[in-house]
């Protein structure tokens, strides 16, 4: 046990923490006052930026700082190829989401990502104490400029492989993905998504026994049981995402929290029918006929994605779940709507104590 305390003893001194719980930065989902609070109780909080522009991420790290001295990371998606188009296949999609929300209008597939130079620039500028990748590696001149600037990197990844190759790229900390995590899935190739999923349980230790930098362990950890576990698999630290969603400060959808709150590990899937990125959510009824036999196969991110926003857009403004994008992990059963700053304590006070109770 020695060796674990001083495993997270260490990664709390560098990078500045009182707690090792990170909160997830989850993309549309990470509100400052989510980040605040977790920050607040000596945890890490987070910022999603995909959906942002370079003024929204400045003014989000403002708000932040206005409330908290405590460490936060900036994340972002690394973009993927341009998609090949299918017009047929759009025309099906669209035709089948007309039957769950507004009309589809044709250009709607067209929607594009933000400007990710842009974005990385404004992380610069920001300069948060960490900036994390999703969905790839971010190019060598952006790396360099992070280590000019004394901002740490850290890399989500969803392999063994993958993690090996963030560490060759120069990230400091690599955090470990298991397939039980809820929203989309952080793999480097979007067509591997679905063929490797591999649990956390198996994942933390064959990275851990791969790389020589610390690893984080996130997805399926909603209690200080899964925060316990993860040390235990030689993780220095506890990222968590659906754990504190139903958190007041996170200003969730009430009909998504309530969902939250009474779904089984089974009661999720992993499909890629919002975004046509692979990601786990709810088996909501728009889920359950999207992946049936017969429906069309989803079109490519962030095609597909440009296509259902109108649902998704009047099915939060209905608070209608059924149509929600409506994200969870595996051990969304596990969140409570406690205040986050409390769940933080709670997850680490009661990690402590069962790895404390251990012979």
């Amino acid at each position: 046990m020695n060796a674990t305390r001083e495993r997270v003893g260490e990664f709390c001194e560098r990078f500045g923490l009182h707690v090792p719980i990170l909160l997830a930065p989850m993309a549309g989902a990470c509100p400052a006052s989510l980040s605040i609070a977790v920050a607040e109780a000596g945890g890490m909080g987070a910022c999603g930026a995909l959906l942002m522009k370079p003024n929204e991420i400045l003014a989000w790290v403002d708000e932040f700082r206005s409330a908290s001295k405590g460490v936060f990371q900036l994340n972002l998606w690394i973009p993927d190829p341009p998609p090949e188009r299918d017009q047929e296949r759009e025309r099906l999609v669209r035709n089948f989401l007309s039957k769950w929300g507004p009309p589809v209008p044709e250009e709607a597939g067209d929607a594009t990502p933000l400007d990710f130079t842009a974005q990385c620039h404004a992380f610069l500028d920001a300069k948060p104490p960490v900036v994390s990748s999703v969905m790839g590696l971010y190019p060598r001149e952006f790396v360099k400029r992070l280590k000019q600037h004394g901002i740490a990197w850290f890399a989500n990844v969803s392999t063994v492989a993958e993690a090996v190759e963030a560490e060759g790229a120069g990230a400091d900390v690599v955090v470990v993905q298991g397939m039980e995590a809820g929203g989309h899935r952080g793999c480097f190739r979007a067509d591997q998504a679905e063929r490797t999923q591999v649990g956390l349980v198996a994942l933390v230790p064959a990275v851990v026994d791969a790389v020589h930098i610390p690893v984080v362990a996130t997805g399926g950890i909603a209690d200080e049981r899964g925060v316990a576990a993860a040390f235990m698999l030689g993780a220095s630290a506890a990222q968590v995402g659906t754990g504190f969603l139903r958190c007041p400060e996170a200003k969730l959808n009430p009909a998504w929290a309530q969902a939250l709150a009474k779904a089984a590990p089974e009661d999720t899937v992993v499909s890629r029918v919002f975004s046509g990125r692979t990601g786990r959510s709810l088996f909501t009824d728009y889920v359950r006929a999207a992946t049936a036999p017969g429906a069309p196969a989803p079109a490519p991110y962030p095609v597909q994605r440009g296509m259902t926003a109108k649902m998704r857009a009047e099915a939060q403004k209905s608070s209608d779940v059924q149509r929600m994008q409506a994200w969870a992990g595996q051990s969304a059963r596990l969140a409570t709507d406690d205040p986050a700053g409390k769940v933080v304590r709670r997850l680490w006070d009661g990690a402590q104590a069962l790895l404390g109770s251990l012979p």
